[in-house]
């Protein structure tokens, strides 16, 4: 009797292909894992979770910690999709999950959750360990080219092409950028020919060109800009960025990316305003910069009035006429709004996350593919968006763990 019930048990497990050993594939993997079925993961590089490791080279921040309603807005136009799988698991079941493989976590200063000691390495590991002993199986060195005839994926090898069979397949192959970490974007064509809809590949936190002076750019590539205000339309928000020798880029500017992305692939050029001077009020510094400077030169002037200098004394020689230099009132108005022309984004390469992909009206809300049953979609290569600041991450988390639930329901029916 025990027998027959065991025979039973192993007609009911089934297969399942999760494409991808990232954050959202992993975390697919991890549902997937308590369930009875079969779960092996697909991975084009040597080794997993590449990018995650590269993401905590300067601190793993795995989400935020700020109120569900502020949180949620990070998501932009794409929140609807989005705010349902955070309901289901968002920051607090993170931490809880990061707990639970060891690792504690703690906020920063800014709201941000990072684990203690900062690094990717002990989590991954300890991650992995656990998938393992659950029995998940990792195919490295796989890429993905689509499926053949009989609906069997198909795998560039080392040893050759590779046909697998699979009752479902979980696809969480990344955006477009990182190519070095895996992250190519191939997929894109496959899907296209499949007939499913997938919206073009753009840079997200990505950095922009500025058509710098070569002074400027031999003088100040490299150097971060504090201490100052960005505006772009109704958002402001003070921080800091970096020049550097092609234009900006850093954690600000990844903060208003998707604006200025969009502004320039509307317009050709977007322009940013930035408050040199936070701290002072625009007649203030007109009264500061009013002051008789006798011998002192105007660098002099600047930094012993306002506290303007190098780099940011630099940027209003950059934008600033000579004659609107000697009109204190004027360089007042420069030091408060300082307009900086944007030509482009930098490549999607150099991203780091990318906008567009698979359209969320070609899924059923277990994000599994309308026209083709049995396959689900995580992560990035969803077409959605968010700034640096834990949300990425969070959303692939999220993303990959309702994929799997959906995935579990599906082979269950």
């Amino acid at each position: 009797m025990g027998k027959a019930i065991i025979i039973f048990m192993k007609s009911l497990s089934k297969s399942i292909a999760i494409i991808g050993a990232g954050p959202a594939g992993l975390m697919a993997a991890e549902v997937l894992s308590q369930s009875k079925h079969t779960v092996h993961v697909y991975e084009a590089m040597p080794s997993v979770g590449r990018k995650l490791l590269m993401a905590g080279k300067s601190g793993l921040n795995l989400t935020h910690s700020e109120l569900f309603e502020r949180f949620i807005k990070k998501y932009g136009a794409s929140r609807k999709w989005i705010e349902s799988m955070l309901k289901e698991f968002g920051a607090n079941e993170i931490i809880e999950w990061a707990k639970g493989l060891g690792i504690e976590t703690f906020v920063g200063t800014s709201g941000r959750v990072f684990p203690i000691g900062m690094k990717a390495s002990p989590l991954l590991r300890a991650w992995l360990k656990r998938l393992e002993a659950n029995n998940v199986q990792f195919h490295l060195g796989h890429k993905w080219i689509g499926w053949d005839k009989n609906k069997q994926l198909k795998f560039k090898t080392t040893d050759g092409e590779k046909n697998v069979e699979a009752d479902a397949v979980i696809l969480a192959l990344g955006g477009g950028s990182w190519r070095r970490l895996g992250s190519d974007g191939a997929w894109v064509e496959v899907l296209n020919q499949a007939g499913v809809k997938v919206e073009a590949l753009k840079p997200a936190n990505c950095g922009f060109d500025a058509a710098w002076s070569d002074h400027f750019r031999e003088k100040y590539h490299g150097h971060p800009l504090k201490s100052i205000t960005l505006s772009f339309g109704e958002l402001k928000q003070q921080g800091e960025f970096i020049i550097t020798k092609d234009g900006v880029e850093g954690s600000l500017i990844y903060t208003f990316s998707a604006l200025l992305r969009d502004e320039i692939e509307k317009k050709g050029e977007a322009v940013f305003q930035l408050d040199l001077a936070p701290n002072l009020s625009r007649d203030e510094i007109a009264k500061k910069l009013s002051r008789p400077r006798g011998s002192k030169s105007m660098a002099s002037h600047l930094e012993k009035t306002v506290g303007i200098k190098e780099v940011k004394a630099g940027l209003l020689r950059e934008f600033v006429s000579k004659e609107d230099f000697t009109d204190m009132e004027k360089l007042a108005d420069a030091i408060k709004s300082l307009s900086i022309p944007l030509s482009a984004t930098r490549p999607l390469d150099e991203a780091i996350s990318s906008a567009g992909g698979v359209a969320f009206e070609e899924l059923d809300e277990n994000l599994m593919i309308k026209k083709m049953p049995g396959v689900f979609c995580a992560g990035e290569m969803l077409d959605w968006e968010a700034p640096t600041g834990g949300y990425l991450l969070t959303a692939c988390f999220a993303s990959g763990y309702k994929a799997g639930h959906g995935a579990v329901k599906w082979l269950n029916d």
